[in-house]
Formats: C-alpha cells, sequence, structure tokens
C-alpha cells in the first residue's frame, strides 16, 4: 500500500538576528533542524551572504546597509518572483551612525503546494534610541510597501521590531490596518537585564499564525524565533 503526502499550506519561517553577523556560523544548522521553508535574517553582512544554506537559496540582500537584511527560501517548493528593498523614516541613530538606510525586504513568492501567491518579509525597525512612534511610523510603512508587491495576497513580516513595551497599543492599531501581531512563546531579548522582552515577532495579513516559537540562545543578543503558519487568504 502506498501512502500519499499531505499536502499542507503550513509554511515554517525563521527570523535571526545576527548581531552584526556574529551568529552567522549557526545558520546550516538552523535551517537543517528545524525543516524551515523560509529563513529572514537581521544584522547579517550582505557582501559574504552564501547563495544557499542548506535546502534554502538566497532571494537577495540589502545593499546599502551596514546592518544587511536577507532572505532565503525553499527553491522546490516556492518560486521567487520579485524581491524589493525598501527604506524607512530614519531615526537620529541611523542619521549619525548610518547602520541601515534599508530596513525592510521583501519577496513576493508563489507556493506550489496551494498554488497562492504570497509575500515574505525581513524587517528591521530602529533602536531602542528612538521612539515607539517612530517605530510605529516605520512598521505601517512597511505593511504600506507590501501592499505594494501584492495588495490582495497574504503577508507575513518577521524580524527585529525593537518594541519590548506598550505592545497591546500597537496590536490594536495594526488591527484597525488589517495586520495581526503574534508575539513568541517567550522572551526574544536577553543581553541587557533591563530590556529583557519580546523584541522579534509577527506580523501578518491573510495568515493564521499556528505558533511562534523561541529556540535556544545561540551568539546573537537575540534568540531565533520560528513562526509556522497556515495560508488561509
Amino acid at each position: 500500500m502506498t501512502t500519499e503526502k499531505i499536502q499542507t499550506t503550513e509554511i515554517k519561517v525563521a527570523s535571526y538576528n545576527l548581531l552584526k553577523n556574529t551568529a552567522s556560523a549557526e545558520l546550516a544548522a538552523l535551517v537543517l533542524d528545524n525543516d524551515l521553508d523560509i529563513l529572514c535574517l537581521q544584522e547579517v553582512e550582505s557582501a559574504g551572504l552564501p547563495t544557499r544554506i542548506g535546502d534554502l537559496a538566497l532571494a537577495d540582500a540589502t545593499k546599502s546597509n551596514r546592518l544587511g537584511l536577507a532572505i532565503f527560501y525553499r527553491e522546490s517548493r516556492f518560486t521567487a518572483k520579485e524581491t524589493k528593498s525598501f527604506a524607512l523614516k530614519k531615526s537620529l541613530h541611523d542619521l549619525v551612525l548610518s547602520p541601515a538606510h534599508e530596513r525592510l525586504i521583501a519577496t513576493r513568492m508563489t507556493d506550489s503546494t496551494s498554488g497562492k501567491d504570497i509575500v515574505i518579509a525581513s524587517f528591521h525597525a530602529a533602536p531602542l534610541t528612538a521612539t515607539n512612534s517612530l517605530r510605529r511610523n516605520q512598521i505601517n510603512a512597511a505593511h504600506e510597501a507590501l501592499k505594494g508587491l501584492g495588495e490582495s495576497i497574504p503577508h507575513l513580516m518577521v524580524g527585529d521590531f525593537n518594541y519590548p513595551l506598550f505592545q497591546n497599543g500597537l496590536t490594536a492599531k495594526l488591527g484597525k490596518s488589517g495586520y495581526d501581531l503574534t508575539l513568541s512563546d517567550r522572551v526574544t531579548y536577553t543581553r541587557y537585564k533591563v530590556f529583557r522582552g519580546h523584541f522579534d515577532f509577527a506580523t501578518s495579513a491573510g495568515m493564521k499564525i499556528d505558533s511562534v516559537r523561541t529556540l535556544k540562545r545561540g551568539k546573537s543578543d537575540h534568540l531565533p524565533i520560528i513562526v509556522t503558519a497556515t495560508i488561509t487568504q
């Protein structure tokens, strides 16, 4: 008797802030051990990125950043159609130290399993020296940029939001614009005791977030997260 593989619209997306590329050596094991479909990175050295990590291919990375962003995806399941990077409103930290010109990279891809197009994004908000108001501006602008890649298709944006406080207010504001915010099962930032909290999470539209799991700490001050989501739209 043959057993047919059950088709699913579930996807597994990891997000990891590499702390100025310090944790880059962990990526191969992260992809292999967790059977990832998509990997979104922040604070990566774009110039030295491989074109593949395990079964995942590089969609693209930012070019203008000292602290870069990148997206990898499973070629056997997804077809990358378009990738764009976006500059968002700058904080004083950005203007003085220039760590990041582009704080968003997004890829529109076709999922061969469901036959649907989706948009996946890696996001890195301004640091804690900026205000929550500025970060909300960046998040809203990022969502508008995603709509430019496909307004009526599912969106998933993961990354370092640098937003550990007043998340209930952010959730309410995003809900009015059609996006859900989902925190991970435990804190994702532990370097400074005063700033412990959920810095890394997910916003989504047209997807059901089944779980956001925080992995063990590696060499970064951020812990990697894995978002398991189901395409519903």
